[in-house]
């Protein structure tokens, strides 16, 4: 006897992906970027309910952590119905879905006052780096302290190249987080 999948991932349209960000109240709202190139929106689901939801694009600025364009798009949206599945929405995205983007970095921003990175660090993801934004021009939101992830895909044609850049990062954050506790020591009580 044939059954139909339990679970299955496929691309979906920016209204239903707009339409699932604002039904599970995702902190960033709707995905409202400008166009920078192809988006890629992508939802999991459960005996044919949207239950998850991903959307990635390239890259909006020229360079994030040193990556380009070339090298890298940002994930910029992962959402679910109910919160422990963006665990594995990620892990689906990143191991099945991502390899077929051609690009050997993804990137991630985490509001840092809101998340404490567990998704990403839980996932194998490397900190590259942390950025505070500027006032939103779209909608006058001031901006949040953020923490760059990224996520190499294995075997990817610059290997020697990212390397060079995550170790480069790694040496930043370590050189941060020596400055930040130096300076909690010296603080008066």
């Amino acid at each position: 006897m044939l059954i139909s999948p339990i679970a299955h991932i496929e691309a979906i349209d920016r209204h239903m992906l707009n339409h699932a960000l604002i039904a599970w109240e995702h902190k960033m709202g709707p995905w409202r970027r400008p166009e920078y190139g192809t988006p890629w929106f992508h939802g999991l689901f459960h005996n044919g309910t949207l239950i998850a939801v991903t959307a990635a694009a390239p890259l909006i600025t020229e360079k994030v952590c040193g990556l380009g364009r070339a090298d890298a798009i940002e994930l910029g949206r992962v959402c679910a119905a109910r919160p422990h599945l963006c665990r594995p929405m990620l892990r689906l995205w990143r191991e099945l879905l991502f390899p077929n983007f051609g690009h050997s970095w993804a990137i991630s921003y985490q509001d840092a006052v809101l998340h404490r990175g567990d998704l990403y660090r839980f996932d194998g993801w490397s900190q590259l780096g942390k950025s505070s934004s500027g006032t939103d021009a779209r909608s006058g939101l001031k901006g949040r302290k953020k923490v760059i992830w990224g996520w190499r895909l294995p075997g990817a044609v610059s290997e020697t190249l990212d390397d060079e850049i995550v170790e480069f990062v790694r040496e930043r954050v370590a050189d941060e987080r020596r400055q930040f506790c130096l300076f909690e020591r010296s603080a008066p009580e």
